[in-house]
């Protein structure tokens, strides 16, 4: 028995020495740096980008600006029908996507965006106007590519109600996470957006920090704009994605249909009332050759 009550020592000897042996709660020293910290909540933004079909290469083009600036940003092939706009969250979905920006090109001319936090809402429906794109400003300005961006919106987002939920969606769209997987870890750009005539405006910035025409200077900070610009125009605010209960309607908002059908109308106008100048000029002459008399010259030297 005496070889095996040792190899029972050594074996609890061996435990103890491993640390594998039980220790009570009262006996362990804990040190205040060794408590783990409540992790802070990551901000885990991605926008899913997609268009419908029929898009011109003026649109492409502001797609792929709208790519470039923010680097997460998920592409997906084209949407077929217009009609089917409640598949969007699920294609969201797949993609691990949070956030959905769906262009919708109507006619080859009028553009539609859509800004929506997937699944559940809310969506905002836009007309987007004047677009200049990258390539066609050709300005001075540059930016490092995935680099992130500083937002800067108008005080009058906070002045409606509108405004608020609009700048809180942006602000997920737009706002490029620090730990987004293409972005870098600089900020050399600021995306603004400003109301005026209620139209938002977006412009990009670069952030120079030395005045080109001094290079050997004193430090100088300055904004020079890059691209690209656009103009929207808040058209409804869903409560839902892509539909739901109206939270906002715009009604000063004009369709580009009527307004063309405007255009029309004042062109047919324009020619109804020269073909009526053009009747009362025939009638005239018709009138003056009743009244002329029988010695006329006309008809003396006939």
């Amino acid at each position: 028995m005496a070889p095996l009550l040792t190899a029972q020592k050594a074996y609890a000897a061996k435990l103890d020495a491993k640390g594998k042996g039980k220790r009570k709660a009262d006996d362990i020293d804990v040190d205040d740096n060794d408590v783990q910290q409540p992790k802070q909540k990551r901000n885990k933004q991605r926008v899913l980008l997609l268009s419908s079909r029929g898009i011109t290469h003026r649109m492409r083009h502001l797609m792929n600006d709208l790519e470039t600036l923010l680097p997460h940003v998920k592409k997906d092939s084209k949407l077929d029908s217009k009609s089917q706009l409640h598949l969007l969250p699920e294609i969201a979905d797949l993609n691990n996507c949070n956030n959905t920006l769906y262009f919708e090109a109507r006619r080859h001319e009028d553009l539609y965006m859509w800004a929506t936090k997937t699944p559940n809402g809310p969506s905002i429906k836009l007309h987007v106007q004047n677009v200049h794109t990258m390539d066609e400003l050709k300005m001075s300005g540059n930016c490092l590519k995935g680099s992130r961006g500083i937002l800067s919106f108008d005080k009058a987002f906070d002045e409606t109600e509108w405004g608020k939920l609009t700048k809180e969606v942006f602000t997920h769209i737009f706002g490029v996470p620090p730990l987004a997987r293409k972005a870098k870890p600089f900020i050399d750009h600021v995306l603004t957006f400003s109301i005026l005539d209620n139209k938002i405006w977006f412009r990009n910035f670069q952030i120079m920090e030395k005045d080109p025409l001094q290079p050997n200077g004193p430090p100088q900070t300055s904004l020079v704009e890059i691209g690209p610009r656009f103009v929207l125009t808040p058209i409804r605010i869903f409560e839902g994605a892509f539909g739901g209960a109206t939270v906002y309607s715009n009604p000063e908002y004009v369709t580009p249909a009527s307004m063309r059908s405007v255009v029309r109308h004042a062109r047919g106008d324009k020619y109804r009332q020269r073909k009526e100048a053009q009747e009362e000029t025939s009638k005239r002459k018709v009138l003056r050759k009743r009244d002329e008399d029988a010695l006329a010259v006309s008809k003396v030297f006939a």
